[in-house]
């Protein structure tokens, strides 16, 4: 039988990508996302996770975890799973 189990509260840093991030998605990622560019458009980017690098493509959002590590997540995802701790700062 399988156990139900909830995820800790925890506070993580995410950004989305796109094209009004892209200057600060690089800073953001201190080395570990590489945005992909085609015909002038900002497409996706490479991230560099736990476990390889994950393509993240147009809107997803790139997550940095409790450890530092990077990671794409896609929007219903991020949506249902996160919400705003602003006020926590």
């Amino acid at each position: 039988m399988a156990l139900h189990y909830r995820k800790k509260p925890v506070v993580i840093e995410a950004m989305q990508l796109n094209f009004r991030n892209r200057d600060k998605i690089i800073e953001f990622g201190e080395g570990n996302i590489t945005l992909v560019w085609r015909d002038g458009y900002l497409e996706g980017a490479y991230v560099n996770t736990l476990e390889g690098v994950i393509y993240a493509t147009y809107g997803d959002y790139i997550i940095k975890g409790v450890d530092g590590e990077y990671y794409p997540c896609k929007p219903s995802v991020f949506e249902k799973t996160y919400e705003l701790a602003e006020d926590l700062f």
